[in-house]
Parts: C-alpha cells; sequence; structure tokens
C-alpha cells in the first residue's frame, strides 16, 4: 500500500480515530493515545509510539501515515513575525504566519487555496479560487509550527492562539473546519480553550449560524464598511447577505455564550470608508451591542489602487468610536515587509473557475 492510499492520521478528529481504530479491529481507546502522541508530542511515525504494541505499530504503518504539509519557503521579519509557503499540490502553495506577542503566540492560519469571495482590497481574492484544504492540511499548520518553533518559556508550544484569518474564507470549507475545530480544542491534541481560536468570515450568514449550534469559538467579521451600498462594492458577499442580516445572526450567534463579543474588522482605505459620517454610521450599527471594532490599516499588494487611511484619520475615527461607548482598537501591522500582514497572503493559487472558462473559450475558438 502506498502512501496516497494510506490514512493521514493527522487530519482525524477523535471520534474519526475512534472508527478508524475500530475498523482495524482495535480498541477505541487507541484513538486518544495516538492524537497525544501526534498533536501534543509531535510524532511523525509509528515506532516512537512505545505505548501501542509491536504489533499495532505495525498494522498503523501498513495504514496509515502521519503526513504534514511541506514547507516551501520561510520568511521571517524584523518585528519578529514569521511566514511559511506550504506545498498543497499541482503547483499551488497556501501561507501561515507566525505572530510573537508578549505572553502568547498567534498563529494566522489558511484554510483554502485562495479564495472566491473576491473582496476588493485581499491580495487572497485576487488570486482567485483553486480548492479547500483538508483538514490534515489545515491542523499541519499548527502542527508544523509548533515543532520547529521555540517552546515557551512554561515549557509550552508556542503556539497559544489560533486565527482562521489566512487564506480563504473558513465558512466556506465547513466540514473541514469542524473538524480542525475539534482537534485544536481537544485536551487530547491541542486543548486550546474556545476563547483563543478565531474564525473570520466575511459573512456567510447561515453558516454563522450553524457554527454557533456546533462550535462557538470566537468570531470575527469581516465588515469594512458601514452601508450596503459601500459593502457591495468591498466585500460582493454583501450582496447575498446584507448587513442588517449579517448582524442579526452575530448577536445571535454572541448570545449563545455567556460574555461573547463579536470582532468586526474594519480595514481603513484612504477615502473610501475613513470619513467621520462612516464612524457614525458605524456607531449606529453596533451601539449597544456585543460588539468590538478592530480597526485595520490596509496593506498594499502589487496591483491594487487602495491606499492606507492616513494615521491622523483613523486615530480620530477610533476617537469617535470610543467616544461613542464602542471598544475599538487598531491593528498593529506586523510583517508587511515579508508581506505577511493582514490582507496580504497570496501564495500561489491557480483559479480553477478561470482556468475553465479559459479552456471553454480556447475550445469554441478552435473549433
Amino acid at each position: 500500500m502506498n502512501n496516497t492510499e494510506k490514512v493521514n492520521l493527522l487530519g482525524l478528529p477523535q471520534s474519526a480515530l475512534e472508527n478508524f481504530f475500530a475498523g482495524i479491529g482495535e480498541k477505541p481507546f487507541r484513538a486518544r493515545q495516538v492524537l497525544q502522541w501526534i498533536h501534543q508530542r509531535n510524532a511523525d511515525g509509528f515506532d516512537v509510539m512505545t505505548d501501542l504494541s509491536k504489533s499495532l505499530r505495525s498494522k498503523l504503518d501498513e495504514s496509515a501515515v502521519i503526513q504534514l504539509p511541506k514547507p516551501l519557503s520561510e520568511q521571517a521579519s524584523v518585528d519578529g513575525t514569521v511566514k511559511w509557503l506550504f506545498e498543497s499540490g499541482a503547483g499551488q502553495a497556501v501561507e501561515t504566519v507566525f505572530i510573537p506577542e508578549p505572553g502568547r503566540g498567534t498563529l494566522c492560519i489558511s484554510s483554502q487555496v485562495g479564495c472566491a469571495l473576491d473582496c476588493s482590497f485581499c491580495a487572497t481574492g485576487a488570486q482567485g479560487f483553486n480548492r479547500n484544504l483538508t483538514t490534515a492540511e489545515i491542523v499541519g499548520q499548527v502542527n508544523y509550527a509548533n515543532r520547529v518553533l521555540p517552546a515557551r518559556p512554561n515549557g509550552e508550544p508556542a503556539v497559544t492562539n489560533v486565527v482562521f484569518m489566512g487564506m480563504g474564507e473558513p465558512l466556506a470549507n465547513f466540514r473541514n473546519l469542524l473538524a480542525a475545530l475539534d482537534l485544536l480544542l481537544s485536551d487530547f491534541s491541542y486543548g486550546l480553550s474556545r476563547r483563543r481560536i478565531t474564525v473570520s468570515t466575511s459573512g456567510i450568514v447561515p453558516q454563522i449560524h450553524k457554527l454557533g449550534d456546533e462550535c462557538n469559538v470566537s468570531l470575527a467579521v469581516s465588515l469594512h464598511a458601514p452601508n450596503d451600498e459601500l459593502r457591495n462594492q468591498l466585500v460582493p458577499i454583501n450582496r447575498i447577505h446584507p448587513i442588517a442580516t449579517l448582524l442579526d445572526a452575530c448577536w445571535i450567534y454572541a448570545a449563545k455564550r455567556a460574555n461573547r463579543f463579536i470582532t468586526f474588522e474594519y480595514v481603513m482605505l484612504r477615502d473610501v470608508n475613513d470619513s467621520l459620517d462612516h464612524a457614525r454610521q458605524l456607531a449606529d450599527l453596533l451601539r449597544d451591542k456585543p460588539a468590538k471594532i478592530n480597526l485595520i490599516p490596509f496593506n498594499p499588494f502589487s496591483g491594487n489602487e487602495f491606499r492606507r487611511s492616513h494615521a491622523k484619520v483613523i486615530g480620530a475615527f477610533q476617537a469617535f468610536l470610543r467616544e461613542q461607548g464602542i471598544v475599538s482598537t487598531t491593528r498593529k501591522t506586523r510583517g508587511d515587509d515579508i508581506d505577511a500582514a493582514c490582507g496580504q497572503l497570496a501564495g500561489k493559487v491557480s483559479d480553477r473557475i478561470r482556468n475553465r472558462l479559459s479552456e471553454k473559450k480556447t475550445k469554441v475558438a478552435t473549433a
């Protein structure tokens, strides 16, 4: 049996791994042992799993693998940020970013090869969409980072927080997202709390409701505009799920867990969405709601005409929101010298939809 026919145990949460062991005639409790070996002890083979019998280890060698994403490159920023490019097959690649901070280490991970939502200020959207990442490819980014980064001073793994803010729309890869969240939360694998995991979405309303029911982790919403007319231009999914519908879903999500706030991401685009009138409209939407605003200075990328709002404008925008009683922060730009800042992740993506359209046009032209 070659590796392509073997099961990659890296992407199996506990219930799926228990079923796997039952399928090969073993006790389900073996799943807990193997989870710990893979995700906590960084085992990359079965021979080191000494609390498993030799016969079971041999059986695992024949039917399973532990296969991590393959790194193609690593870049380090002057501010300590690290970015990896991971191979995702067929000439594709995705990016992952580690942001070290006092008291925590945040890993920004990808969920898709590219993105189909085409937000106008995002480098990932400009690349188009190829495919969803598997659960193993998603969790593998965390596993790899913990393997290669030095442990924290208390001996814990480097990654303390995970944000689904890399390439792709996580809620458009819902099944694999849920399995990845299961692994991140499990005490037998990464043991992260729900507050240390953030899923960022452009606003796929039905999936927000599903996520709230099935795995109520921290939620961040890419808002970026205070009215439908402007948001239709910046975030095209708004034409399907307009602001009022999106916000209703957010308040329902927040109500399902005590003291839950929704973070609204708002990229600051010069002379586009950064006026005090925009701030007033935003305050009217969020006043007296469980909301936090994270203002994000725009990070430029090749081929995009947007410009970053002036620092004074961002400061005035934030001050107005705070005067209205709305919690507001400005995200510190990290890793922009290696194109690792928010909105800059592009990886290597061959747009599957555009390629198919191009192939159809070629066939018609040559017919």
